[in-house]
């Protein structure tokens, strides 16, 4: 499959990253996706926070060529991804926020709605860059379901509940992207989510 086209100032930012970068252990899938948040957060510092597990990139390959839906927690990580979900494999998109009206009693919006995501698509692509009380939740989920998703991705961004919903996600035996650390966010969720998509698409024979 050819490349996907690249604007030029797009290719000339990724060479300014990797002369400033420098040597590196990143494998370059791994790269790819680290390169993309830098470019998208111009914050060298996530050479240090970003965590892959072994089987994540391959995983999550898989399951974006064979069209697996995907849930995002909030809107601005859809807004940063549907584009290039368009240009490739067209994966069904949800959002969880938009899932509910209202909140459930003690929970967030987000919360609520992951909820519900998970009762539907338990088996979707789960991307969490805002809401640190949905991937808490999801992670619940996760723990006591015989189903896996194939692949999460939790890089929520804050002060309060976003080490330990981190914390959570690391623990799990599932296939996963985060960010250690107070980092992250909907624009860094939405770059690995794009790396990935470009990954996939170039993979196909």
């Amino acid at each position: 499959m050819p490349p996907l086209p690249q604007h030029p100032i797009l290719q000339e930012s990724f060479a300014r990253i990797d002369r400033e970068l420098g040597t590196h252990d990143f494998a370059p899938e791994e790269y790819a996706i680290l390169r993309r948040i830098i470019h998208t957060t111009a914050d060298f510092d996530f050479a240090q926070l970003l965590q892959i597990s072994p089987e994540a990139i391959a995983a999550g390959i898989a399951a974006l060529q064979a069209g697996t839906p995907m849930v995002v927690d909030v809107g601005m990580v859809r807004q940063g991804c549907q584009g290039m979900v368009q240009r490739t494999f067209k994966n069904p998109l949800w959002t969880a926020v938009d899932l509910a009206i209202t909140a459930d009693p003690g929970k967030t919006r987000t919360e609520t709605g992951l909820l519900k995501a998970w009762a539907q698509w338990p088996e979707a692509i789960y991307v969490i860059g805002n809401a640190p009380t949905a991937l808490q939740a999801l992670c619940d989920r996760v723990a006591e379901s015989p189903v896996k998703p194939p692949l999460i991705i939790g890089v929520p961004v804050g002060f309060v509940g976003v080490l330990e919903a981190k914390s959570r996600l690391a623990e799990l035996a599932v296939p996963q992207i985060r960010v250690e650390g107070r980092k992250g966010g909907s624009t860094v969720a939405a770059a690995i989510v794009n790396a990935l998509l470009v990954l996939a698409w170039e993979a196909l024979p």
